[in-house]
């Protein structure tokens, strides 16, 4: 089943709103007027009921009460809903102004010598289902003997009252749903229709416009947020296919070149009868750019599996200046043929993965021993920084130029590409340094002058 639109939720959140409002506001007031409706019914005939007990008393006997009807008659002229009752001892009625004649049922009198009050009035109902409403009370006659006397209302225009006031709370409160679902629904439209232009430009946002940004000149305060997140997304987004474009094209390269170099020379080696000694220099040849094929497909995969939010490093602590100079004994030997030494200066425990730890630094020393002049010496030495510990790798050398060292990391990147590729680099060994030091939440950074190019890596303390 489809779910319903967002304006169509909020309009009816705005409906239930209106009828609790309504609703709880109209019954809070119908309960305050029929509460006060009745405190006012009530006042008056404790009020008759005084009046009638006062009159009465000035009477010499129950005989006087006919002889002055139409003064005890005046408290309930002109309201057809109230009635007055008066009878004696033995139940003979005196005096009774009834006009509707409605059923009066025996009630608790309130005895002479006691002040009628509000809680004295008492209800009842009629065989035919009216709600009736009065006070009995004794009166004491000047001759001493008493009577008794009862005077209420009917309340069916009270009832009535409450009842069109009721069915007005009904009505203005549908009125009001209606109105809000439908003035709700308009508004709150109107008040989406940024995202609704938010989603027109977004659908122009394509693999070839990725440099499109979504317009916020005009978006509402609570919108220029998500415009912002948004559009930062889309600037990773065009920054990261560029850089996988330029990747995929730079591999691509890579790729080419030593299968090229493979079938350049196999295609010279077939273009006439050759000797064995040749034959055996073709293959050593190809199996060389075999292994540098094999070692830039390596490379690939660390940086694609290291790329997992999922990849998991296991950092111990080990004492960095041993690792040190086993990656320096490992490199001995190409450093004698190259006339360069080796210089480990370093002390300190180190956290971090021990694997990826020779990795990266290995890398580095491949990478310095390549371009470090004979007869000069490779660094590798450390120091504690307040943030953790750094490790530097420094060689003497021609220096990087300044607009190349911001790039130095990046995948296939290469200060001079043709000396790179004779010596046969793969231009993902910074990379995978760089790499290495996000894993271990550090970074790699190098500065190079006239004195040496040092590479650091910086990792925090834990």
């Amino acid at each position: 089943m489809q779910r319903l639109s967002l304006t169509a939720r909020l309009a009816a959140w705005f409906a239930l709103i209106t009828v609790l409002v309504f609703g709880v506001g109209g019954g809070v007031l119908y309960q305050a007027l029929a509460k006060q409706i009745r405190a006012q019914d009530d006042f008056d005939l404790v009020l008759t009921a005084r009046h009638l007990r006062r009159l009465a008393a000035e009477l010499d006997s129950p005989q006087g009460i006919k002889l002055h009807e139409s003064r005890l008659d005046s408290l309930v002229l002109g309201n057809q809903a109230f009635f007055l009752r008066m009878q004696d001892s033995s139940g003979r009625v005196l005096l009774e102004r009834n006009p509707s004649h409605f059923a009066i049922d025996d009630l608790k009198e309130v005895k002479p010598l006691n002040r009628i009050l509000e809680h004295d009035v008492q209800e009842w109902h009629t065989p035919d289902g009216l709600t009736m409403r009065g006070v009995a009370t004794d009166i004491a006659l000047a001759d001493g003997s008493v009577v008794d006397a009862v005077v209420g209302r009917e309340m069916s225009d009270r009832e009535a009252l409450l009842a069109r006031y009721r069915n007005t709370v009904y009505l203005t409160t549908l009125c009001a749903l209606l109105a809000a679902v439908v003035l709700g629904y308009v508004a709150v439209r109107n008040a989406l229709r940024p995202l609704r232009d938010i989603a027109g430009s977004a659908t122009h946002v394509t693999v070839g416009k990725l440099h499109t940004r979504l317009p916020s000149g005009n978006v509402p305060r609570e919108l220029a947020a998500l415009i912002d997140a948004l559009n930062s997304m889309l600037a990773r987004l065009e920054l990261g296919f560029q850089r996988l474009s330029q990747f995929t094209a730079d591999l691509a390269h890579d790729l080419r070149t030593p299968l090229g170099n493979m079938r350049g020379a196999s295609e010279v080696a077939l273009a006439r009868p050759r000797s064995t000694d040749e034959y055996q220099a073709l293959l050593v040849s190809n199996i060389e750019e075999c292994e540098r094929l094999s070692r830039m497909v390596e490379n690939v995969l660390f940086l694609a599996r290291a790329d997992n939010p999922q990849y998991v490093t296991t950092a111990v602590d080990f004492p960095v200046r041993d690792e040190l100079l086993r990656v320096a004994d490992y490199f001995e030997g190409i450093a004698e043929d190259a006339g360069i030494s080796i210089q480990v200066t370093a002390s300190g425990q180190l956290h971090a993965d021990v694997d990826l730890f020779r990795r990266a630094v290995s890398n580095l020393l491949a990478n310095a021993l390549r371009y470090t002049p004979r007869g000069d010496t490779l660094t590798l030495s450390t120091r504690e920084t307040p943030e953790g510990m750094m490790v530097t790798v420094a060689n003497p050398g021609t220096p990087i130029p300044s607009e190349h060292l911001g790039r130095l990391f990046d995948r296939f990147y290469r200060v001079d590409g043709s000396r790179s590729n004779s010596s046969g680099s793969t231009g993902l060994g910074l990379a995978i340094v760089r790499t290495i030091m996000e894993l271990h939440g550090g970074s790699a950074t190098v500065e190079s002058d006239v004195a040496a190019t040092q590479f650091h890596l910086h990792f925090p303390r834990q």
